[in-house]
């Protein structure tokens, strides 16, 4: 690996750069998100990018804080920097503002018109098992992740809730959510039949937003592509790729909705500047 210039570890030592580490391109494009104090504060120990990229290994390759990389700066100062980032809304402004890019580059409107909404399941973990449901369904216990797409597969809005929450009774926070982050209305959001209902209906139209089930097929026969409906289950997977997101590990459900955010922000910025 090449050493990176610039990228600092205590005492003007420098290390190799990991493959989760931010671009220059990158990091011009972030750093305006993330710099919540100056930088050349006295409290300042390490640089804003180097803990940035602490974070991103951390929820790329997954693991245990108190094992980061010796060659990173200490878990400590990362926890606590991410924590005033999530509570900041850092990394779901930055998403915004990526999407609306990535869309205006592709000749779509900078605000999508329709949306496609859906949840995924994550295994509790002892650090999460006080806050877990059992989701019937899939039969397991752990967190869901319920989440809300464009039609290219970007992240609007995103909620965490035990697994044993009904997807029908988790539309209303989502749509007020979708609308908040446009200028101009959704107007429809494509959903599965876990979403039939009234109820659902009801709360979605409270924001502007039609609901519209895609129902499977009457008879079919294994895997089946469903129109609209794959494009989120792929961001699903594209998530599941982040090792800190295979499981719940988050004592917050806060922390895991805001690692999602950061694995979008970090699928967006490499789509923006051709990282693989």
């Amino acid at each position: 690996m090449s050493i990176q210039p610039g990228i600092k570890l205590g005492m003007h030592q420098e290390r190799k750069s990991y493959p989760s580490d931010v671009s220059d391109e990158e990091w011009a494009f972030c750093v305006r998100y993330l710099t919540l104090m100056s930088e050349a504060a006295p409290q300042r120990v390490y640089s804003w990018r180097e803990i940035f990229n602490a974070l991103r290994y951390l929820v790329k390759m997954g693991g245990v804080w108190r094992m980061m990389p010796h060659d990173l700066p200490p878990w400590q100062r990362v926890y606590q920097q991410t924590q005033r980032w999530l509570k900041a809304g850092c990394f779901e402004a930055r998403a915004h503002d990526l999407r609306a890019i990535l869309r205006l580059a592709v000749d779509r409107k900078a605000d999508p018109s329709a949306v496609i909404m859906d949840s995924r399941t994550l295994q509790s973990t002892p650090e999460s098992g006080a806050r877990a449901g059992f989701d019937g369904h899939k039969k397991r216990k752990g967190s869901k992740v319920h989440a809300a797409v464009d039609t290219l597969g970007h992240l609007l809005a995103l909620r965490a809730t035990p697994a044993n929450a009904q997807d029908r009774a988790q539309v209303g926070q989502p749509a007020q959510a979708i609308q908040a982050a446009v200028d101009e209305p959704v107007r429809v959001a494509f959903v599965d039949q876990g979403y039939t209902g009234e109820q659902p209906a009801a709360d979605a139209a409270r924001a502007g937003i039609h609901l519209e089930v895609v129902k499977h097929p009457a008879a079919k026969h294994g895997f089946v592509l469903l129109p609209r409906r794959w494009v989120v289950e792929r961001s699903f997977a594209w998530a599941a790729r982040f090792r800190r997101l295979a499981r719940d590990y988050e004592r917050l459900p806060a922390t895991l909705a805001g690692y999602h955010w950061l694995a979008f922000v970090t699928l967006m910025l490499a789509a923006l500047f051709g990282k693989s």
